[in-house]
């Protein structure tokens, strides 16, 4: 079963940055486990799981495996942090050349050639390796189980449509939950496959749109980060009561340093910001929109409450305390030379503090020892924060109480 009250999960899109998850949710495992003792086995914090891009195949593979929370994050955590780019793309020489070379090609030479016409290249990246890892980490086939015995209410993932220009949550409840529309937002309810994963991490430019067929709803998708003017809209729809979010960037790390630039800025730079603009943006306007209305609905009178279908929500937000670009700066050497090649030719390259282009390269640095930085931030910034974590779900005084019964005991808070 879940915990109550019923708790969200909102984890954000950002590619390779989504490494800072899974040290989140590290950290909240071991706390949750030291606060609850073997309570913490019977039990799965989230009730609701909402993801988008990467976020959303760790929301999956947390949500197929409900009933062992802590399992599926050691699990989750394993992958992101022995994590090679050749998991997710094709970073060898022939793969590279066949689509980000012919890509960069067609940008620059047009089309011109006939042959291109034939070849047309769908992306810089082929992510084709993705799938055969997504079969291993997420067990879909589980989902509708972990549904029925009541140990998840909901799973929701984003996908942007190219057909249609739309916005999509594509969602699976335990219990029908009617779907809902907004002003270039739609809901749709159903069995989530593979392809709604890899349609929502298909990160724009880089990886080739999925086609996801369906009655209605059936096109050509892209990355749910694209066109989400809402994260939190999922969550809320459906039924959640407090939100627990973790974001991958810009609400809390500090001002960016100031990068002298030579001159003109490079298409690397360009799409950096367009990547964040993109990734980045719409889940802290939607929090401090969210805020806002929580102190607005606290200002009215129990009658005026009453008379509005509005909530104020419970919420505690995780984010990076360093800027994600500047450890990308650090680790830009980890790339498979044909990608660091590739990448080169847009102006990403350097290291350190003259590392140029290293936005765009976060979000493609699915390797070992920029992932795990991520990981180790990830637990760092949550247990910097134990003791709101402890308050938001309750476990203080879950804890105290189990103290409280065995005097005994040594403290399960400390770690």
């Amino acid at each position: 079963m879940h915990e109550t009250p019923l708790t969200a999960l909102v984890l954000s899109g950002g590619g390779a940055r989504a490494a800072y998850q899974v040290g989140v949710l590290k950290a909240l495992a071991r706390m949750r486990r030291q606060a609850l003792g073997p309570l913490a086995r019977q039990n799965n914090p989230f009730g609701v799981i909402c993801g988008t891009s990467a976020g959303a195949i760790n929301a999956a593979a947390l949500a197929c495996q409900a009933d062992r929370f802590e399992a599926a994050v050691d699990v989750v955590a394993k992958v992101w942090q022995n994590f090679h780019a050749d998991q997710v793309y094709r970073a060898d020489s022939l793969g590279v050349i066949r689509t980000g070379a012919q890509w960069l090609t067609m940008v620059s030479v047009g089309w011109v050639i006939a042959r291109w016409r034939r070849a047309r290249p769908k992306s810089l990246l082929d992510n084709s390796p993705l799938a055969q890892l997504m079969q291993r980490l997420v067990p879909l086939e589980r989902l509708p189980l972990m549904l029925a015995q009541g140990h998840l209410q909901a799973l929701a993932v984003t996908a942007s449509s190219y057909s249609t220009g739309e916005h999509y949550t594509f969602y699976e409840t335990a219990r029908p939950v009617a779907p809902w529309q907004r002003s270039q937002r739609q809901a749709v309810p159903g069995r989530l496959t593979q392809a709604h994963l890899l349609a929502s991490s298909a990160i724009p430019f880089v990886f080739p749109a999925t086609r996801i067929d369906s009655a209605q709803e059936g096109g050509w998708f892209g990355d749910g980060s694209m066109r989400q003017t809402a994260p939190l809209s999922p969550a809320v729809h459906l039924g959640a009561q407090r939100l627990f979010i973790v974001g991958v960037g810009r609400m809390q790390e500090p001002v960016g340093r100031h990068v002298e630039a030579g001159g003109y800025p490079t298409l690397a730079q360009i799409a950096g910001h367009a990547m964040s603009s993109i990734f980045l943006d719409a889940l802290a306007v939607d929090v401090e929109r969210m805020k806002r209305i929580n102190r607005t609905l606290a200002l009215l009178p129990e009658s005026a409450l009453a008379d509005t279908p509005l909530r104020p929500l419970e919420t505690l937000v995780i984010s990076p305390t360093q800027r994600l670009d500047d450890i990308a700066a650090r680790h830009l050497g980890a790339l498979p030379a044909p990608v660091r090649a590739l990448l080169r030719g847009v102006g990403v390259g350097g290291q350190g503090e003259q590392a140029r282009g290293a936005a765009l390269a976060s979000y493609l640095l699915f390797e070992a020892p920029y992932t795990r930085e991520l990981i180790a931030l990830g637990e760092a910034d949550t247990e910097v924060r134990r003791d709101e974590v402890l308050r938001f779900f309750g476990w203080d005084t879950l804890a105290a109480g189990r103290r409280r019964a065995r005097p005994g005991e040594p403290d399960l808070l400390l770690p």
